[in-house]
């Protein structure tokens, strides 16, 4: 099939990827310009240069919605669009055009986990198991039927970076499998239960500040899913910030108020957690590794001279 691909950062780098080494012919790609996002500059792998490199012609969009594209697209007629972590409203015209639509290839279970940043979510609402979607494009974002689904399971000590690194490789045999599908003619698929969709947004420097108000265990998901390369959790300490880079559950209960520096466990300081914490019933955070506010990175044991005083979310 004659294939557009719309795609960006690493995860449209393998899509694209796949479909060259694959028998369909990419007839165009179309990507973003270069973004200084946090969280854009993670996962970066190019696009445009690797089309450039295989002779495949570009065009460089912040959106989609301008009539140079559109008629451009009329012009190289293609089967269809596949589409991989676009980060801006593909407008009907443009997702209907191709003689089957567009397929969306997206790295979440869905109907779960539609929208930005599902791994980091999945992960901090303790997920079981993530994956990858390939599904055809409608009105309503990430809500099209099911081409094709992988998922992997989630590991007691996987990182953000853990669960990209195993869903990225399913981004070929998704994307190619739900391709040979519809070139065979396949035009029925799985329909989402809507009921069980849920939708996520972006996610900012704000979403890594920590709330010790959460349960210790959520926690400690959240500093996995904010790790290298992810902006680290952060709290404050005596008016400064302290990034908080390794942590685990305390084995310990600890009751009091939350954030309160508490007692020192193995390797870590225990922090008091959880919005009942004064019912002695929780179990703290043990933080094991720290960076402070000049980027000193230290032992929490080294860190924490003497116990005593609080964590807080605000200096």
């Amino acid at each position: 099939m004659r294939v557009v691909m719309f795609g960006y950062q690493t995860w449209g780098h393998r899509t694209l990827q796949a479909l060259l080494d694959s028998e369909h012919d990419v007839v165009l790609v179309v990507t973003h310009p270069k973004s200084e996002h946090a969280y854009e500059k993670i996962w970066s792998d190019s696009v445009a240069e690797l089309a450039e490199e295989h002779g495949v012609p570009v065009l460089l969009r912040n959106r989609p919605d301008d009539d140079e594209l559109f008629e451009r697209l009329k012009e190289v007629d293609p089967d269809i669009i596949v589409a991989n972590n676009w980060r801006t409203w593909i407008p009907p015209r443009i997702f209907r055009l191709p003689r089957h639509g567009t397929l969306n290839v997206h790295d979440a279970l869905l109907p779960k986990y539609a929208g930005f940043s599902p791994l980091i979510w999945a992960l901090i609402n303790g997920e079981p198991e993530v994956g990858v979607t390939a599904h055809m494009m409608n009105d309503e974002l990430d809500a099209g039927d099911i081409v094709r689904q992988e998922a992997v399971p989630v590991g007691p000590t996987d990182t953000a970076t853990d669960l990209f690194h195993k869903t990225v490789d399913l981004i070929s045999p998704v994307t190619i499998g739900a391709l040979g599908l519809i070139a065979a003619g396949q035009t029925e698929f799985t329909k989402q239960d809507r009921s069980q969709a849920s939708f996520f947004h972006k996610r900012s420097i704000e979403d890594s500040r920590i709330d010790w108000t959460w349960p210790a265990e959520d926690l400690e998901r959240l500093v996995r899913a904010q790790s290298e390369p992810y902006p680290s959790t952060y709290t404050f300490h005596k008016g400064k910030r302290l990034e908080i880079l390794a942590a685990v559950v305390s084995q310990g209960r600890y009751g009091g108020t939350p954030g309160r520096v508490f007692y020192r466990e193995g390797d870590g300081v225990a922090i008091v957690a959880g919005a009942d914490a004064r019912t002695g019933r929780n179990h703290g955070l043990a933080i094991t590794r720290v960076r402070t506010e000049d980027g000193r990175e230290m032992g929490a044991t080294e860190y924490f001279t003497s116990m005593g005083g609080y964590l807080t979310s605000h200096p």
